[in-house]
């Protein structure tokens, strides 16, 4: 089984929209599981039409809670809290927005009135799709992405692909360069890069390559709206040629792929579209 994650340096370079037309034309030859890691914006599944199978609830980071029987108000918690998440009162009480899971209130507390609770941050599903089972999730508003939850999603969708022996596990990657984005590219055979070529399209994409490198994770480049800058292209394939770096392809700008993101689909479902791009 082969693990091919798709990534980009910034958002809105079209990643999604090539692993949906990736995973059609792979399905037509293997097996393939899919796992939407770009857990901020998990939008594969709004053109692979799933139909969910399973939900689990995601646990996050903790959060602090004080017991009013037991808080004797001596303002110690608030005293070291560098959020401003405790508010005065006849007890101290946490805003649990603005709460970071630091627990330095309940390592201060001297009547040990505070506890650090399990915070309930997303749901992650299995779903099927015409083109395989697929592994998303559902963060919540305001909770915050790690590569625990990235590493979650890719586990299970890894071990999926070993139970159906699969032949490729297919990925959609965060943006960026952070800690999603590493725990993405962990275990992965090949990355594939998605850029756009605008100033700090090219940037982010350097960047990107170089945090690959440094796993040792192999790279190819995927040039996307490439006939709307033809000298940003010519200026990018020279930085892959340079780099050693293949350069996949260039993907022009077409309606096809506003018409398919419309009806909800790969955009290789559009009628003709191979032709038009060839």
């Amino acid at each position: 089984m082969k693990q091919l994650v798709i990534l980009s340096g910034k958002g809105g370079t079209g990643k999604t929209t090539v692993t949906a037309a990736l995973a059609h034309l792979a399905a037509q030859d293997c097996r393939v599981v899919l796992a939407d890691a770009d857990v901020d914006a998990a939008n594969l599944g709004l053109v692979l039409a799933p139909v969910t199978a399973e939900t689990h609830d995601f646990t996050g980071g903790r959060v602090a809670s004080i017991d009013p029987a037991v808080c004797v108000a001596c303002g110690r918690c608030a005293a070291v809290c560098r959020f401003d998440a405790l508010r005065p009162g006849n007890a101290y009480v946490v805003d649990p927005i603005a709460c970071e899971g630091c627990a330095a209130c309940f390592y201060e507390c001297p009547v040990q009135a505070i506890t650090m609770t399990p915070q309930r941050a997303g749901q992650w599903f299995v779903a099927s799709t015409r083109y395989g089972p697929l592994y998303h999730v559902h963060l919540f508003a305001g909770q915050e992405n790690s590569g625990k939850l990235v590493t979650l999603v890719k586990q299970m969708a890894k071990l999926r692909a070993f139970d159906d022996e699969a032949a490729l596990l297919l990925v959609d990657g965060p943006p960026g360069i952070g800690c999603p984005v590493i725990a993405a590219l962990s275990g992965a055979d090949l990355a594939l890069v998605v850029t756009e070529l605008t100033v700090s399209g090219a940037h982010d994409l350097e960047r990107v390559l170089r945090l690959a490198a440094h796993f040792n994770i192999p790279t190819m480049v995927l040039l996307n709206k490439a006939n709307l800058s033809p000298a940003q292209a010519e200026a990018v394939a020279a930085y892959c040629q340079a780099q050693n770096i293949p350069l996949l392809g260039r993907l022009p700008y077409d309606s096809a792929v506003t018409a398919a993101m419309v009806r909800g689909e790969p955009v290789l479902r559009q009628p003709h579209w191979p032709r038009r791009w060839l």
